[in-house]
């Protein structure tokens, strides 16, 4: 299937998985979320999500009435049964109803819209630190804001995609990108095309109980953009000292499963000349592959028929 994809009545998207080169926490807020640095990275490789246009238009927008309600007039979602019991607590619901009432409150409301019919197609694991509820909900604003015509700008939609979570900017951004606040401060990065081997060992760990974790460090000094954007052989295939992710410590100590998967990879990291390491918070393990190893079909056949979970070779997006 191509990224993305137009029919007469049927546009398809891509809403790629993301990776963490590095990830660091450089204190707490007073809000209670947590300033971080990272490298984000995105792949070509995710959920798929399907946005059938219905020639039915609501003609008549309440703007008084309740935003949820508006939202599931026009929008009905299928492919998500089995994420959250209501489809209000789906981040695709929820990206459609910020939209919508960022829209009410800018009065870029159009005076009818078409619904919307979303399918999910799921390929991405829950809770891998892969990103996948965040580009999902990125993946709907920007296409939303497109069908019904809302003419939000980029940095716009990075501002109403951030309430809805930390790494929903970044899909919305859409490119590799140094990652700072609570992940919607980005500045571009070019960064030489990369293959991964990538492990999604079946764990999962609460958010919440790794945000609390007295063994989180929480104050890693914080480095400029020009040193990380000048230093990238310290963390693009390698990963140097200070470069780091702050969670691999307590997730590996919390969830037997990834530690098995890391120490696999660990194994390989001689002959593909890179580091492996922990993406995000999540439970996802990932290796750069050297040039050379990226062309070698029967030692990455080996490789995966070998590892401890599933596996899958990905590319940059």
């Amino acid at each position: 299937m191509t990224k993305n994809a137009t029919t007469a009545s049927v546009i398809t998207r891509l809403s790629p998985a993301k990776i963490n080169l590095f990830l660091h926490i450089t204190a707490k807020r007073a809000d209670g979320y947590h300033n971080l640095q990272t490298v984000f990275r995105l792949l070509n490789w995710g959920d798929y999500l399907h946005f059938s246009v219905s020639d039915k238009a609501i003609t008549t927008i309440d703007r008084s009435e309740d935003v949820n309600n508006l939202c599931g007039q026009l929008l009905t979602l299928t492919g998500a049964e089995a994420i959250t019991a209501s489809i209000e607590d789906n981040l695709i619901f929820k990206a459609a109803s910020t939209l919508l009432a960022a829209a009410i409150d800018s009065n870029k409301l159009p005076e009818q819209l078409p619904q919307v019919k979303v399918t999910l197609d799921k390929r991405l694991p829950m809770g891998a630190g892969l990103g996948g509820g965040s580009s999902n909900a990125a993946t709907t604003l920007i296409t939303l804001n497109e069908i019904w015509q809302l003419s939000f700008t980029q940095n716009e939609l990075i501002n109403i995609g951030a309430t809805s979570g930390a790494d929903v900017p970044i899909f919305i951004f859409g490119q590799d990108a140094i990652a700072m606040g609570i992940g919607e401060q980005l500045t571009a990065l070019n960064l030489p095309d990369q293959q991964y081997l990538v492990l999604t060992p079946d764990a999962h760990v609460n958010t919440a109980k790794l945000f609390a974790h007295p063994k989180l460090q929480r104050d890693i000094a914080p480095l400029s953009i020009e040193a990380i954007k000048n230093h990238s052989n310290d963390y693009a295939q390698h990963l140097n000292t200070p470069y780091h992710n702050v969670f691999t410590p307590v997730v590996t100590s919390l969830a037997p499963a990834v530690d098995e998967a890391l120490r696999y990879l660990h194994s390989l990291e001689a002959q593909a000349l890179s580091t492996a390491r922990m993406t995000g918070s999540g439970s996802a393990v990932f290796l750069p592959l050297d040039a050379n190893v990226a062309t070698d079909k029967a030692l990455l056949e080996k490789w995966i028929t070998d590892a401890p979970c599933p596996a899958y070779l990905v590319h940059n997006l």
